[in-house]
């Protein structure tokens, strides 16, 4: 994994039942998606159906962090 940045590791919590699961994240995906934004992105892209209805059970709360999160730098600690 990169040094200084990612953990490899992707924390995932059914806010319904309250269990979690720790997922490994491809050095591959942390490389090309180059952040929180496009990991977040993919995830959305894979998991979800077209059409999906924002409130619905099925839809996804992401909290995605890039890699210079916690470096001195503007704007770098911004959630979007």
């Amino acid at each position: 994994m990169i040094r200084g940045g990612w953990t490899g590791r992707i924390l995932r919590v059914d806010l319904s039942n309250g269990k979690h699961t720790v997922q490994n994240l491809d050095a591959k995906d942390a490389v090309d998606l180059l952040g929180g934004r496009g990991l977040a992105v993919k995830i959305l892209w894979d998991e979800l159906k077209p059409g999906t209805d924002p409130f619905s059970p099925e839809n996804r709360l992401i909290f995605a962090t890039g890699p210079l999160t916690g470096f001195p730098l503007p704007s770098s600690g911004k959630l979007v």
